[in-house]
């Protein structure tokens, strides 16, 4: 056993593996590191740590497959460190990182480096995203094969959309042939361009340059044509729309390999939240319409959306503190991710198993990594929270570097106890 490592029985609480469906009152053992044992009424091994649970749930460590790490290159925002802090908060053990950094992670050395620096942080797991393109310009194909070889779960540009069609074709087949996925950034970059906030009668008011919300149904339309026309799979990042769900709902239904994942803004969040020009609220997709909201909300329920993830994009004051249409786009995410999630069973949209399952077992599953399930044997990656317990949120308080928060002074039900990565306690809130 490791020196510092000790056994650990979490008694009573309330355990769902989402993976295996397992939903009951239990108690779950650590040992070397490793879930030993759960189930009801276990023995207490001898010197082991008890952790008193009831009223508490036990899931798997959370599964973000989507933020951004400023770390390298815009280190000023956000470090691997303080990204790890923060995520230990959220209940977040593994994090898949976009590669829109400085320099972009293109080569195979820095996805493998990125890797390694996850490792030392001995709390957070960092699976990288490889380029689609070079530098993440959309001029030219990465090398998607090296690239997966050292690690790379899927392929991405980020924040970036992969604008040409012809480029998108290219990289949908290269990648089918070692069964890999590109992510996209839903967005029409020319429609898009010079926009900053949805395009209505909200921005008209404000001033604001608009972005049309079809800017995101064109870019997925086209997708998944180019996905039929490779058979290649697509996942869209961080959808926002009626229409982008209803397509992708219809795409689906078609059997291609279409996949897709939302983040907390656009289903607890509508434009009205960037007030008289609030930049923390501003982000990349803009929020969106009620009508919106609502129909990603129903998407989750019903199955079309297939994760949760935070879309943590770090800011500093620097990045925020100019006028609205100059801020830079963004909003921290990786310590709300849990609890905003919840509002969604708070509120009787989603049972709790649901809920957990879009941030455990289905970013694992669409990241082909063996993560986000309790089960014997496997690494102890827990995260224990209290449903109920109450907080706000409030940002200069936050752990981590990054304080953009678009849900800045919302109060919030959904506390982390405790976070453990691989059978080490690595976040400790109060009792138990």
């Amino acid at each position: 056993m490791r020196a510092d490592l000790r056994d650990t029985l979490i008694r009573g609480a309330r355990v769902i593996d989402p993976a295996s469906g397992f939903d009951q009152v239990a108690d779950l053992l650590i040992r070397d590191g490793r879930i030993a044992d759960f189930g009801a009424s276990l023995g207490k091994p001898d010197d082991a740590l008890v952790i008193d649970a009831a009223d508490a749930v036990l899931c798997p460590g959370l599964v973000d497959m989507r933020a951004a790490l400023g770390e390298p290159g815009y280190e000023y925002r956000e470090t691997i460190a303080s990204a790890a802090e923060a995520a230990a908060f959220g209940g977040i053990t593994t994090l898949a990182a976009l590669p829109d950094s400085a320099p972009a992670i293109d080569d195979p050395a820095l996805a493998r480096l990125l890797r390694a620096r996850g490792e030392e942080t001995a709390s957070l797991t960092i699976l990288p995203y490889g380029a689609v393109t070079r530098g993440c310009a959309g001029q030219e194909l990465a090398e998607l094969g090296l690239l997966r070889e050292a690690g790379a779960v899927a392929f991405t540009d980020g924040t970036h959309a992969v604008g040409s069609a012809r480029m998108m074709r290219l990289a949908l087949s290269y990648a089918r042939g070692f069964g890999a996925r590109i992510v996209q950034h839903p967005e029409d970059p020319e429609l898009a361009q010079g926009g900053a906030a949805t395009e209505g009668e909200l921005a008209t008011r404000l001033g604001l340059p608009g972005i049309p919300a079809a800017a995101e149904a064109m870019l997925i339309a086209r997708d998944i044509r180019l996905a039929a026309l490779t058979g290649g799979a697509v996942h869209f990042a961080h959808v926002s729309t009626a229409e982008a769900v209803a397509l992708i709902r219809r795409a689906k239904e078609d059997g291609l390999a279409v996949t897709c994942d939302t983040a907390p803004p656009y289903f607890d969040l509508n434009e009205t939240a960037i007030g008289e020009y609030r930049t923390y609220a501003k982000l990349s997709p803009p929020l969106r319409a009620e009508a919106d909201r609502l129909a990603i909300a129903a998407a989750l329920a019903d199955g079309t959306i297939d994760a949760v993830a935070s879309d943590h994009q770090p800011r500093d004051a620097d990045d925020k503190r100019l006028p609205f249409a100059q801020a830079t786009p963004g909003g921290a995410g990786l310590a709300t991710l849990l609890a905003v999630s919840l509002v969604q069973v708070h509120n009787g949209a989603l049972p709790m198993i649901r809920a957990l399952e879009l941030l455990t077992a289905a970013p694992a599953a669409l990241l082909g990594v063996e993560a986000g399930r309790i089960a014997r044997g496997a690494p102890a990656d827990l995260c224990l929270f209290a449903p109920e317990r109450a907080w706000k949120v409030a940002a200069g308080t936050l752990p981590g570097k990054a304080q953009n928060t678009p849900f800045d002074g919302r109060a919030l039900e959904g506390v982390v106890l405790g976070t453990w990565k691989a059978g080490r306690r690595v976040h400790a809130s109060a009792t138990p």
